[in-house]
């Protein structure tokens, strides 16, 4: 048993942990800001502009004629914030190949080949002082054009990334300004450079599609682990729901836990990470290097705190035949959207903070 002497004095505040608050502030500076500061190095020199067309121009796939021959298409604002915000629709491809690619470059896209995995709406607000990465379930039950009603996946199996855009733009009534495609190998790939990622899981489950048990408490997950926490559905009560919160809370802790932190240390592995993912990535054809490297330089004033994380309102899953779907909310959906087309995400995420992903989920 502890003895306590009443008589001495109470200890003194360690002066590490007055500080430690504010270094933790100062870590929620955004990962972008080091991009930045390298990208503007780097563009500041031949050099530098040399080492964007070796390093990233050769390496990262276009995908060709991504928004060609679309037509009623959502407006661009042309006015206020909204002239200026970015949205950029993400997709993660569940194609399987021997080699780095995402299955949507031609002619390496075939119909129904792949469908897409993983859908992110990024939300880029018009000052870049705030953001909002906004996911889209794979088994949302929406119209695809030409083919009726369908999981918003399918677009991407029945048409490739330009009927993937047109679905979304449809549903959503927003303009997507850029398309980028990211294949599993260059998500496990990333997270081994990074070194893993801590994971907190809040109670044991179980996922009988992978014989993989998951222990309650905090993990270090490598590439191969982190694919498998990513991937669950199966043992989740919400299922294909709960699943897309792990996807947005690894996201948001590989920003916020590991880049940021191990960036800090070794600024200069920016440029390595930046390769690694240019070889698993494709982009539009509209979507230059140079643009990318303007892009970053832009955010160097977004902080991780301020970008919001979500997925679009739901009103659960439900059977139609055989196919377990995704109902939307239409009401809260067309609320959100309008949000996003106004550039008032920020706005919007404050007064819906139950839609937000938690820290801690499933």
């Amino acid at each position: 048993m502890a003895i306590v002497d009443h008589q001495s004095l109470p200890p003194q505040p360690d002066p590490a942990d007055e500080t430690a608050p504010r270094r933790r502030r100062r870590a929620h500076k955004a990962l972008v800001g080091l991009v930045v500061c390298l990208l503007l190095l780097c563009a500041a020199s031949l050099a530098g502009i040399w080492w964007l067309q070796a390093k990233v121009e050769s390496n990262i796939q276009r995908l060709p004629d991504a928004f060609t021959g679309l037509t009623d298409r959502p407006a661009k604002p042309t006015t206020g914030s909204a002239a200026d915000a970015m949205n950029i629709l993400v997709l993660g491809t569940d194609t399987r190949s021997d080699t780095p690619t995402t299955g949507a470059e031609a002619p390496g896209w075939k119909p129904g080949q792949a469908r897409s995995d993983t859908m992110l709406l990024v939300h880029l607000d018009g000052d870049r002082r705030s953001a909002a990465v906004v996911s889209i379930p794979r088994d949302s039950w929406v119209d695809i054009p030409g083919h009726g009603k369908g999981k918003v996946n399918w677009a991407y199996s029945f048409g490739g990334p330009r009927l993937t855009v047109e679905t979304v733009e449809a549903m959503t009534e927003v303009r997507i300004d850029h398309l980028a495609v990211v294949d599993w190998d260059g998500f496990r790939a990333l997270t081994d450079a990074i070194g893993g990622v801590d994971i907190d899981i809040p109670e044991t489950v179980y996922d009988s599609a992978r014989d993989v048990r998951w222990e309650a408490g905090r993990h270090h997950l490598d590439g191969e682990q982190a694919l498998l926490y990513v991937r669950q559905r199966h043992g989740l009560r919400d299922g294909d729901l709960d699943r897309v919160a792990r996807q947005q809370a690894f996201l948001r802790t590989l920003l916020e836990q590991t880049l940021e932190q191990e960036l800090r240390k070794h600024p200069d592995e920016v440029l390595d990470l930046l390769t690694l993912f240019s070889k698993h990535a494709s982009v539009d054809d509209g979507w230059s290097t140079f643009q990318m490297a303007r892009l970053a330089a832009s955010l160097r004033n977004l902080r991780t705190g301020d970008i919001s994380y979500l997925t679009v309102p739901t009103d659960g899953t439900a059977m139609v035949g055989d196919q377990s779907v995704v109902r939307l909310d239409p009401s809260r959906d067309r609320d959100l959207w309008r949000a996003v087309r106004e550039d008032r995400m920020a706005e919007w995420a404050d007064g819906n903070q139950d839609l937000l992903t938690p820290d801690v989920v499933r």
